[in-house]
């Protein structure tokens, strides 16, 4: 498999958060002004005057906004504007499996689209599915970054860029000071909950562990996600690339071997049949029975709160 850094069609990206981490009601915010519209919403929609009052937050947020509704595929671009993504649908419409953000399944789905997938949020992806190490530092983030994009002809980003997009992405996953007078920059970042990242005296630590609260409908996600995106038509996927592949589950979420080998032996079981497991001969490995999107096995993270 190759990574995304090696995909000739991969565009690293690093702007179009204003330098705000994702918040508690943004999502729903940028899927209710989309859906409103009824069957595309002008590109106006989070650049004219009025999107400042719609949104009740400045210019940079709503910007913030729109970038955060994109990666999530809460909405998704398309000619002329934007229309409700297949994630928003499913949690916003008509399914309404999580209206107002509050599982913390969302936020673990949250974290896969924009880590695990990584198409808007390049130094997400970069720190979590290649930073080997348990303990790091922002300069080792950016000097990664920075030598990283030094090997892809044509891409060429600035230092304080690099340092601006690594500062925003660890404040994504850190409980944040009370140090702001609006209600909007008070908000905790939804990801912060999920504990993956802790942080002492300038550096930082990755909780690699079971991940207890990580719902199997989300890791079913992910798994079909990565199917897809690095295996195509393949009828089975090896555990190695399942653990330990960049852009895998077990990276992304940052669980340990053992603990992805426990999703996968009962993989049967919670995906309904549509995976099983497989240890022959030492081959460890998930057979797929059948195709199925993604988006099918949300339900399941959200089964017991509705």
């Amino acid at each position: 498999m190759r990574g995304k850094f090696s995909d000739p069609n991969y565009k690293p990206q690093f702007a179009g958060h204003e330098t705000f981490p994702l918040r508690q009601l943004w999502l729903r915010k940028a899927y209710d002004a989309v859906a409103k519209c009824g069957s595309v919403a002008p590109r106006g929609t989070f650049n004219d005057q009025d999107a400042i009052v719609v949104f009740g937050v400045g210019k940079n947020m709503v910007s913030a906004i729109r970038h955060w509704g994109l990666a999530c595929k809460v909405i998704a671009e398309t000619k002329g504007g934007y229309i409700p993504g297949p994630v928003g649908n499913v949690l916003f419409g008509s399914a309404q499996l999580d209206p107002y953000l509050e599982n913390p399944a969302s936020a673990w789905l949250a974290h896969w689209l924009i880590a695990g997938e990584g198409n808007r949020a390049t130094t997400w992806h970069y720190v979590f599915n290649h930073i080997s190490a348990q303990a790091f530092e922002k300069a080792t983030l950016v000097n990664g970054l920075r030598e990283t994009l030094a090997n892809r002809p044509g891409v060429r980003v600035a230092e304080s860029t690099l340092a601006r997009d690594v500062e925003v992405c660890l404040r994504s996953y850190i409980p944040k000071d009370a140090d702001s007078n609006t209600a909007e920059e008070l908000a905790e970042p939804v990801l912060a909950q999920l504990g993956l990242v802790t942080t002492t005296r300038g550096s930082y630590d990755f909780r690699v562990g079971p991940k207890p609260s990580l719902p199997d409908g989300i890791f079913l996600y992910a798994l079909t996600a990565f199917w897809q995106q690095n295996a195509g038509t393949a009828n089975t996927l090896g555990f190695g690339l399942i653990a330990l592949e960049r852009g895998s589950p077990g990276m992304t979420f940052k669980l340990d071997v053992d603990s992805v080998a426990e999703r996968l032996v009962d993989v049967e079981r919670t995906s309904g049949g549509v995976y099983a497991w497989s240890d022959t001969a030492g081959m460890r490995q998930v057979i797929r029975r059948k195709e199925v999107k993604p988006e099918e096995f949300l339900p399941l993270a959200y089964r017991r709160t509705k």
